[in-house]
Formats: C-alpha cells, sequence, structure tokens
C-alpha cells in the first residue's frame, strides 16, 4: 500500500468519516444539496437504520483466505457488486464531480450511472468509462417523447452499457435543508450563495479549474445556454411525472441493451416490470429525498426478491455506506448495491481522490465481511442465515 493511501485510510476509514470531513470543507449550500433528504430527514435515517438491524450469521470450520468481491451484471464481470448512484447536478457539490467519478468507476471496474442532470455530455462520459458507463433518464414526454428518445439513440450510439428509467421522482418536493441554505427550485446563483462559496477556499479553487457546471447534457434541446436556472425552467416544463408502463414498454422496444427500473418498491411494481421484459429493477426510496414517509429500501427488498426470482437483477440503493451494507443487502436477495450519497461525501471530502478511496474502503470491507461470514464468494452470501425482522410485507 502507498503511503498516501495508508495516510487517507488512517484520515477516513470509513464513508461517516468522510461525511464529517466534508461537512467542514464544503460550502453550507453544497453539503446541504448532497446530504439532506425530505422533510426532517427520517427517510434517510430510516434507510440506515434498517440496514444497521440487518444481522448475518457466520460458519466456521475452516480455512479462509481473503475472498475475491467480483460480480457479475447483466452478463459483465465486475470487481464488485457495487456501483455509483445516479446524482443530479454532482457538480454542485464539487465542481469537476462527474468526470472523478467516472475516471474512478473505470479504473476500479464498477458501474457508474450518469445522471442525465450532468455537467459532462454522455458521450464525454463514456470516453473516460467505457466498460461501465450506465445512463439514467428521466421523463421528457413532450412532443411524444421526442426527447427521450433522442437521448436513447445517442446513447445507444456512444456505447451506454445500461440504460436506468427513474421512476420515483414523479413531483419535485421540497427539501427543508436545501431552501434553508438558500437553494432555489428553479436554483438560481443569488449573491448569498455566492458568499456562502467564499467561505470554503476548498470548492472555490476546485470551481476555478472546472469553471461553472452547466448541464449540457439538455444543451441539444434548449433555447440559450444551459445554466442551472434555465435547466431548473427546463425541467418544470418537459421532465414531468414517472414513466408509465406503457412508455416503459415503448422504451423497452427502443433499447435492445440492458434496461433498468428505478425506484420499485410495491412487489407488484416488480412483477409487472419482469412482464414488461425488463432486466433490472432498482429497490429504492431515492435516498429518502422525495417523501420521509417511505418504507427503508433494505426492508422491502425480500418480498420484491421473492417474487423476482431469477427474472431480473436486483439492485439495491438507499443508505449504503460499506461493504457491510453492501453484504446485507446481497444476502437479502440483491445481486448489487449501489451508492450516491457517500460518493457525494468522498468527493465533498477529499475532492477528486474521494471516489478512488470510498471505492477502496468498501472493496476491503467486502471482502473481510465476506472472509468473516465463511463465504468464499459473492454468490455464497446468498446462502447465509440472516435475521431482518423489520422486512415489510406486503402480501399474505
Amino acid at each position: 500500500m502507498m503511503p498516501k493511501q495508508l495516510k487517507n485510510i488512517q484520515k477516513y476509514p470509513t464513508a461517516l468519516n468522510l461525511r464529517e470531513k466534508a461537512r467542514r470543507r464544503l460550502p453550507r449550500f453544497a453539503f446541504e444539496y448532497l446530504d439532506g433528504g425530505a422533510g426532517e430527514d427520517n427517510g434517510i435515517k430510516r434507510n440506515w437504520q434498517a440496514l444497521d438491524a440487518v444481522e448475518l450469521m457466520p460458519r466456521y470450520g475452516k480455512t479462509v483466505l481473503p475472498p475475491p468481491t467480483d460480480a457479475k451484471l447483466f452478463g459483465r464481470q465486475y470487481s464488485a457488486p457495487f456501483g455509483i448512484s445516479p446524482v443530479g447536478s454532482p457538480g454542485t457539490v464539487f465542481p469537476g464531480a462527474e468526470k472523478f467519478l467516472a475516471e474512478a468507476a473505470q479504473a476500479a471496474n464498477i458501474p457508474y450511472t450518469l445522471g442525465i442532470l450532468s455537467a459532462i455530455t454522455l458521450e464525454q462520459a463514456i470516453s473516460l468509462a467505457p466498460d461501465v458507463l450506465w445512463l439514467q433518464l428521466f421523463r421528457f414526454a413532450n412532443n411524444d417523447h421526442q426527447i427521450g428518445f433522442d437521448l436513447v439513440a445517442r446513447a445507444e450510439a456512444a456505447g451506454i452499457n445500461a440504460l436506468v428509467l427513474t421512476c420515483d421522482t414523479p413531483v419535485r418536493t421540497r427539501r427543508p435543508r436545501e431552501v434553508r441554505s438558500g437553494i432555489t427550485n428553479p436554483f438560481r446563483l443569488t449573491n448569498r450563495l455566492r458568499l456562502d462559496a467564499l467561505s470554503s477556499p476548498f470548492w472555490l479553487r476546485a470551481l476555478l479549474g472546472q469553471k461553472m457546471p452547466r448541464i449540457v447534457n439538455l444543451q441539444a434541446y434548449m433555447n440559450g445556454p444551459a445554466t442551472a436556472e434555465t435547466v431548473g425552467k427546463f425541467m418544470q416544463a418537459e421532465g414531468q411525472g414517472a414513466f408509465t408502463w406503457e412508455e416503459m414498454a415503448r422504451y423497452r422496444d427502443k433499447w435492445q441493451r440492458p434496461l433498468i427500473i428505478k425506484g420499485v418498491q410495491h412487489p407488484e411494481d416488480a412483477e409487472q416490470a419482469v412482464k414488461l421484459g425488463i432486466d433490472g429493477i432498482m429497490v429504492t426510496n431515492h435516498g429518502g429525498r422525495q417523501i420521509e414517509a417511505l418504507p427503508a429500501s433494505i426492508d422491502t427488498l425480500p418480498e420484491i426478491a421473492s417474487v423476482v426470482g431469477d427474472k431480473a437483477t436486483l439492485i439495491l440503493d438507499s443508505g449504503i455506506r460499506s461493504g457491510v451494507d453492501v453484504a446485507r443487502a446481497v444476502a437479502l436477495g440483491a445481486q448489487a448495491a449501489f451508492s450516491g450519497k457517500a460518493f457525494l461525501w468522498s468527493l465533498g471530502a477529499m475532492g477528486g481522490d474521494g471516489p478512488s478511496h470510498l471505492i477502496k474502503l468498501v472493496h476491503d470491507e467486502l471482502s473481510a465481511t465476506l472472509g468473516q461470514l465463511g463465504c468464499d464468494t459473492v454468490d455464497d452470501l446468498h446462502s447465509i442465515s440472516v435475521r431482518h425482522e423489520g422486512k415489510y410485507q406486503v402480501s399474505g
């Protein structure tokens, strides 16, 4: 291990250590944007508490070497059942975020889901992460989905590996911490935010190196520059509602590579997705950022896994902070677990070095967890004993 890497692990041995450093280093509006949720953050807390309550039973009696963490998703081998969730406007948290995330994911061979509200185009992103890049789409239904289908065509031409349709943001809800920090919807760079930014030389240096982020993926469909304010207005006019089942079927016809829907929590919705031929289901409550009354994602996973079986790939999102959390998700029926917030913490704490550091933490902890449980591979997690008293039962 290199001296710098060892020093970073000593300073930031967990994702929550990165969170505390990010809190101190970032402008207030940037940290509140990345860290806050709906209401009083009860959805975020519920995700964490539910994950912490899942217990995994170890087995002993054999010699165990550090197990590998590699896993196969949609026919491709990745270094771990772990990936980066789509995040809207991550450059608000740390300028240049998308570039750093893409490069770290490619180097580590884990999936990176580029949010459509990003400061680099999908074409630029695929050049940075050709083997691991996925793309997230919102619903653009005006003019018979002209924008959405054009984005699909661009994704196919670029060689995007998987497409993720976001279904868990049918409306934009208020996030009080953002409001209190001065963030508006649509976003406006006010004098208050400018003064806030001056409190963080770390953030300002990154901004000077990258310039003010613009949401460039949508530039081709807008009149004028794609600033945060104009994109906010554009999304209000064009990006309304969640995909219907009929619309998802049309995207299924347009896109022949792996298609994932993000936002499922009800087992009947999962069954409907399977009937449409959807390849993957991301079980998530949007990280507690939409409304705080939703069940924890880990609690809805087991019943979804029981009805889906091997008909689709299940990915857990929301609340993932560690390799132990990844193991919990896989043990309860997921094939992988993704995180968005923890990667933003890493950027806020360490800048461009953060994502690679976090990936190493998760890799190392996942391997250690497998070894401690007596698992030789990630797949062995599916057969261990689990106590999960908080699991959500919709039927029966």
